[in-house]
C-alpha cells in the first residue's frame, strides 16, 4: 500500500497529547484520535469529536471510542491490521504484540499518511526488535509515537534505540507520567542527548516543510496522566 498521498498545505496538522498514548491529530476538518482512553478505564481522559479512530490494542486505556464520539462525528474505527482508507487519510496496520495490563496480546503498529506527513504509531509496543514485515513497510517516517514507560512497553533505552534506528525526523514519547516507570521520560530524555528542562508544548503544529533539515529531534507534548 503507498502511503504517500498528495501533499496539500492549505492548513497545519496540530498535534495534542491526551495522556497515555491518547493523542488528537487535526488536519483542517478532519480528526483522527490514537488509542483514546475510554470511559471504563481508570485513568481521566479528554472527550471529542473525532473522524477516525485508531486503536493498538483493545484494552480500556486505548480502545476508548466512546470517548472521541460526540455529536454527529462517530468515528470510522481502525482497530488492527489491514489496509485502510478514509477521508484521505491512508492507514496501514500491522501485527506486533503487547503485555501491558500483564498478558500478551496483539499490539497494531500503524503508518498513517496525512497531507503528505507520514507518521508511525507504535502503540504499546513492548519489543525492540520489529518483524521482517513491519521493518519492510516502515519508509519514510516523519513522526514517530513511541512508548517508554517499560512495564508492558518498551522501556526509556529501548524505546530511543529502537527510535533512532527507524531514523524518523521527529519522535514523540508517549507512555509515561504515572503509567509508566519512574523518571521514565527524564530517562528517555538522556538517552537522546536532550536537557532534562526540555519544555513540553502544549501542541506540535506541524507543515510538511517544517520537518526539513530535522533528525530525529525530540518533541515533548504536555498532556500526561
Amino acid at each position: 500500500m503507498q502511503l504517500y498521498a498528495k501533499p496539500f498545505t492549505l492548513y497545519p496538522m496540530i498535534i495534542t497529547y491526551q495522556g497515555v498514548e491518547f493523542f488528537k491529530v487535526q488536519y483542517g476538518d478532519v480528526v483522527v484520535a490514537f488509542n483514546p482512553i475510554s470511559k471504563s478505564s481508570k485513568l481521566k481522559g479528554a472527550r471529542f469529536g473525532a473522524d477516525i479512530a485508531v486503536v493498538s490494542a483493545n484494552l480500556p486505556d486505548f480502545n476508548g471510542v466512546d470517548a472521541v464520539t460526540l455529536g454527529e462525528k462517530k468515528p470510522f474505527v481502525i482497530s488492527g491490521p489491514g489496509e485502510y482508507e478514509y477521508k484521505g487519510v491512508l492507514v496501514h496496520g500491522l501485527p506486533a504484540e503487547t503485555s501491558y495490563g500483564g498478558e500478551k496480546m496483539i499490539n497494531t503498529v500503524y503508518l498513517v499518511s496525512l497531507e503528505g506527513i507520514n507518521l508511525c504509531f507504535l502503540g504499546a509496543l513492548n519489543k525492540k526488535e520489529l518483524s521482517a514485515e513491519i521493518s519492510e513497510a516502515i519508509e519514510e517516517i516523519d513522526v514517530l509515537f513511541v512508548p517508554i514507560g517499560g512495564t508492558g512497553v518498551l522501556s526509556s533505552a529501548e524505546a530511543y534505540e529502537l527510535a533512532v534506528s527507524l531514523e524518523p525526523k521527529l519522535i514523540i514519547p508517549m507512555h509515561f507520567g504515572s503509567v509508566g516507570a519512574k523518571n521514565s521520560l527524564e530517562i528517555f530524555l538522556k538517552e537522546g542527548g536532550a536537557p532534562k528542562s526540555l519544555e513540553p508544548l502544549d501542541k506540535l503544529t506541524l507543515k510538511k516543510k517544517d520537518l526539513e533539515g530535522k533528525e530525529g529531534e525530540i518533541v515533548v507534548l504536555s498532556g500526561a496522566n
